[in-house]
């Protein structure tokens, strides 16, 4: 059986959205052992996903100084 949620967000921050999708991907993750294939679609959530699920070094991360 499929099913089908919908979110809709308003005034979310990038920082927000690039966490609710890892938060999203984790639970995504978390069920699969249970038999639930979760897929998220969602603008740049490939890239968000793939940038935050990579092991970073303390040289790729910018410091809040930098920016």
């Amino acid at each position: 059986m499929s099913r089908k949620i919908t979110l809709t967000t308003d005034h979310i921050s990038q920082r927000q959205w690039s966490t609710l999708l890892l938060e999203l991907n984790s639970m995504s993750k978390s069920w699969k052992r249970f038999g639930v294939d979760i897929t998220i679609s969602a603008l740049n959530a490939e890239r968000i996903i793939k940038w935050g699920n990579k092991s970073h070094n303390e040289g790729d991360i910018r410091s809040e100084k930098s920016t």
